[in-house]
């Protein structure tokens, strides 16, 4: 009830205020012929020209009543006031009320807008036009649609209700109510809106945008959609011609494709690179193929992480220096994973791109390239390219032609072609010279190639050859039919247009998963390699133990949990079920990989040193400690326990 009531209030609060003025009455400037009928209170009048105050009515013919101050105009109806013109089919006019009804190809024009319509109603005194069948305002670039108008031609207003449609070069707006200023270009909203861009659009019940400037601010209901991705906020801010938005409280921006959610209070958005960064209360949740038993029934387990600053952006994949998937090689071996397939692997990493921790990883295993890169060299050497012989000839056996050769021409090339090649180099030569007539030009064109032929030298054909072969490799019609030549543009690679999301994390990074958790002070994560790379004294805490590094990598393979690595310093301590005692392990490299979520193996690498708790098969019981150095250690962990299973030595010293 208060949406109408206000617009009703706004709408008659002038006319209340106006009707109050004593009205004047109609006058009759002048007219072309004139039949009045007494009794009636009639006038007939035709192409009279009326007048009250600032406004002037012009038509074809009317009927005027004197004494009620009104008059009927038909056909070319005309309104004039100061700078705003309306025309119409049909008019009644009341002098008393100052109150036109317009029927018919209605249209009101003034300097910044074009009304159209069949029905208006327009007070001369208010300047305020109306109109409930269906309308359309033109303002340069903007056209507005409604099924209700209501034009304040004195402040450039217009309301609008009911299937309210905005287009303008740059979005289409749909609304049930909203304002329009014609000069300010300034468009508000009070009710259910869409504004749809290009490749977004924005919902919103309450706002503000700006059809020239493209600066917009919303405050009640708010979503922005741009393809996967979405955007939530209680207030969002945005400046169209510098692709700049802010977002203040309950923020959440998603994306589908990549199953992540971020969530704060204060967020900033820049189109151009597309990044969104958030702050106040900052969190995100991203989606994995992981699984957690919740009462019995396997629930999806995702990855949440919280920091001071977050901060997620769309860039190219071939900009991104990308972490290889590893995995167990053999029994002493980590590298490389080969399940995966060699094209990506080709998109995705070079062999200047591997990681530190990939290369000491592998400091043991032969640095092989991929097969599908063996085998294409390969090919590339063993088999010749496949050619036309026309074009061979021309490329390779002309450099070396003489004399001889001439009569010796492949059985595909006529001889007579040689000759045409010679002769046509001459005739273009000679086509350059001043001073020529045209009635002679064949006739030395003839003389001239005569001569060059006789004056010929055997030693001098290879250098003539190679010269006729570079101007042939200039013309471009011959050039199109040369299948080998190569072009001078680029060729397309769809992989360089592959955009890939990446997440920065800043200042007091937390991380939990139900497998397990991390504390960090700076994270980098791209969904092009599922890795997160965390910086400056992590911590992560898995399956009853705990680990250090000065780097810490955490790598997902198929949206599952499947390795860690730990860089320099590494160090991990490791609590069994039901003890006090901690098995402590240390060494540059530490490679752990997981099974159903779970830590199964860790290689350790590098001055690998462990202190280690013996039990009593039997007993369970503690036996004593064991300190051990060696280059590499394997650990196996059980399945259902925290305890360790197994440890292999590798050029140990004890």
């Amino acid at each position: 009830m208060q949406k109408p009531f206000v617009f009703l209030f706004l709408i008659l609060f002038p006319v209340f205020l106006f009707g109050q003025q004593k009205a004047t009455k109609i006058k009759i400037v002048s007219f072309s012929k004139i039949f009045v009928i007494t009794k009636e209170d009639k006038t007939l009048l035709n192409n009279p020209v009326f007048q009250q105050d600032n406004a002037t009515l012009t038509c074809d013919s009317a009927v005027y009543y004197s004494k009620r101050n009104y008059f009927e105009a038909f056909k070319s109806v005309h309104i004039n006031q100061l700078s705003t013109d309306i025309y119409s089919d049909q008019l009644e006019y009341d002098g008393n009320k100052k109150h036109a009804h317009l029927t018919g190809n209605v249209m009101m024009q003034d300097p910044t807008s074009i009304l159209t319509t069949n029905i208006l109603d327009y007070n001369t005194l208010s300047k305020i036009g109306t109109y409930t069948t269906g309308g359309k305002i033109v303002n340069k670039e903007v056209t507005l649609t409604s099924k209700n108008g209501y034009y304040f031609s004195t402040s450039n207003d217009a309301y609008f209700r009911y299937n309210v449609v905005v287009v303008t070069p740059q979005v289409t707006i749909k609304s049930d109510t909203l304002r329009y200023n014609t000069q300010t270009k300034w468009t508000y909203f009070y009710g259910p809106t869409n504004i749809k861009g290009k490749d977004d659009n924005l919902y919103t019940e309450n706002g503000a945008y700006n059809t020239a400037t493209e600066d917009a601010y919303f405050g009640k209901k708010n979503l922005y959609t741009q393809g996967t991705r979405s955007l939530k906020g209680d207030s969002l801010y945005y400046f169209g011609k510098i692709g700049y938005g802010k977002a203040v409280k309950n923020i959440v921006f998603s994306d589908t494709k990549d199953k992540m959610k971020m969530f704060g209070d204060l967020g900033y958005y820049y189109k151009a690179d597309q990044r969104t960064l958030v702050t106040r209360n900052a969190y995100l949740g991203i989606g994995t193929e992981d699984s957690v038993l919740v009462k019995g029934k396997k629930r999806p387990d995702s990855l949440w992480m919280g920091a001071d600053t977050l901060e997620t952006q769309m860039v190219l994949q071939k900009n991104l220096k990308l972490i290889p998937k590893i995995s167990i090689k053999a029994d002493n071996e980590v590298g490389e994973d080969d399940d995966e397939d060699a094209g990506t692997k080709e998109t995705k990493e070079s062999p200047d791109e591997t990681s530190s921790a990939a290369t000491s990883a592998n400091k043991n295993t032969a640095n092989a390239k991929p097969k599908s890169d063996r085998k294409a060299k390969n090919k590339s050497k063993d088999e010749p390219q496949k050619t036309d012989n026309k074009s061979q000839f021309i490329e390779k056996d002309f450099d070396s032609l003489n004399i001889d050769s001439l009569s010796k021409l492949p059985p595909n090339i006529k001889a007579d072609s040689t000759q045409n090649i010679i002769k046509v180099k001459a005739d273009s030569i000679l086509k350059k010279l001043p001073n020529l007539k045209v009635d002679s030009l064949n006739k030395v064109a003839t003389t001239k190639a005569a001569n060059t032929l006789k004056n010929i030298k055997p030693t001098k054909v290879d250098s003539l050859a190679k010269n006729i072969v570079k101007n042939i490799t200039k013309d471009k019609a011959l050039v199109s039919l040369k299948p080998g030549l190569k072009k001078d543009s680029v060729p397309f690679n769809p992989a360089d247009t592959v955009q890939a999301r990446i997440i920065k994390a800043y200042h007091g990074v937390k991380i939990f998963k139900t497998n397990i958790q991390a504390k960090t002070d700076s994270l980098f994560y791209t969904s092009a390699d599922s890795t997160l790379r965390c910086f400056v004294n992590p911590i992560i805490w898995s399956e009853g133990s705990q680990q250090i590094a000065d780097t810490i990598y955490v790598q997902f393979k198929n949206k599952k949990l499947n390795n860690l690595q730990a860089i320099k310093n590494a160090f991990l301590v490791n609590t069994p079920k039901d003890s006090l005692r901690f098995n402590q392990i240390k060494g540059r490299l530490m490679t752990g990989f997981f099974k159903n979520g779970k830590l199964k193996t860790m290689y350790v690498d590098g001055n690998a040193e462990s202190i280690y708790y013996t039990q009593d098969d039997s007993t369970k019981v503690y036996k004593e400690m064991n300190q051990t150095l060696s280059s590499r250690i394997k650990f196996i962990f059980q399945d259902n326990e925290n305890d360790i299973e197994d440890i292999v030595y590798i050029n140990a010293s004890q």
